[in-house]
């Protein structure tokens, strides 16, 4: 039993005191917005904190134990203390919220010029922004879907291939006008900025014959955003990714410094636990599918898929 903190996971007492309230794990599932298995896997997360059992399983829903039913008193005085004395802001909660987890570049780029349209209109959703790079367990997190880059469906969870990548150089229009048009091993003379994963560059000089790998020179930034960031300042020359990079380039703040692609060999992909979708998260993947330019056939097998391992 892990004591390394001397508090009690939160997500685990809020699923234990919604429990003990409504009497059963399927009402806390409920009025927590998580799923039965969620809530169970947190209040057992708690027994084993605490080493002892503070819920007795019934035919038809749970009992509180007499250590569980001390527990729930001093569980509710400081979520009351909490609320008394804490002003900060409360996630909205209720059945039409929907949280999407996806890397921060994801979430500036393209699903926040798009969140509008993606909230509504009828029916009208409430979207929760995740933006983060780690792996997330749906069930245990409670979170609906998930974007991420990969070069395939994700194991444990049903996936949909959204968009590839058609990728080609840019830079700032100050460094655009040194590195002139030309042979593409022209780029080397310049340092080429990348993500953490270097294979849209390897792609592209692939592409042209050429072979490329990271030198001292180059720059590495963990999220595509200061990728750009960096290439709009003028370190260096690095790969649009489209349509991340769309609005940089239509602005000017980048330019294209040479006209050949390559496709990236990591896609972007819409990630559900198993089982059948909210109906919220479902209209959210029909929404976040479209605007991706992806058939209904194809969303609609993505919805309908059977809940069973990748």
């Amino acid at each position: 039993m892990d004591h390394s903190s001397t508090l009690p996971p939160l997500e685990s007492l809020r699923a234990f005191e919604a429990a003990a309230r409504t009497g059963s794990f399927s009402a806390a599932a409920a009025s927590l917005n998580l799923t039965h298995g969620a809530v169970s896997r947190q209040v057992a997360r708690l027994e084993h904190w605490l080493g002892l059992r503070v819920f007795q399983r019934q035919a038809r829903g749970v009992a509180l134990t007499s250590e569980g039913q001390h527990l729930l008193q001093r569980t509710q005085e400081a979520f009351a203390l909490i609320a008394d004395t804490s002003d900060r802001w409360r996630e909205q909660r209720g059945a039409a919220v929907v949280r999407v987890s996806a890397p921060p570049s994801i979430c500036s780029l393209w699903l926040m010029p798009r969140l509008e349209a993606l909230e509504g209109p009828e029916p009208m959703l409430r979207i929760v922004l995740q933006a983060e790079h780690r792996r997330v367990d749906f069930e245990e997190e409670g979170v609906d879907l998930g974007i991420r880059c990969g070069r395939g469906g994700a194991p444990g969870r049903i996936s949909l291939k959204l968009f590839e990548e058609w990728c080609f150089p840019i830079a700032s229009p100050k460094l655009a006008a040194l590195v002139r048009e030309g042979a593409p091993e022209r780029l080397l003379a310049h340092p080429l900025i990348h993500d953490s994963d270097a294979a849209g560059w390897r792609a592209w000089f692939s592409a042209q014959g050429l072979d490329y790998r990271p030198r001292p020179q180059d720059r590495r930034f963990d999220d595509y955003n200061i990728v750009l960031d960096a290439a709009a300042h003028g370190l260096g020359v690095a790969l649009a990714r489209p349509p991340l990079a769309q609005e940089q380039v239509a602005s000017g703040r980048l330019v294209r410094v040479d006209e050949r692609t390559a496709l990236n060999p990591v896609a972007y992909w819409l990630d559900r636990p198993m089982g059948a979708p909210r109906p919220a998260a479902e209209t959210l993947s029909r929404r976040i599918a479209s605007e991706a330019g992806v058939t209904p056939e194809t969303i609609a097998a993505f919805l309908e898929a059977e809940a069973r391992a990748s």
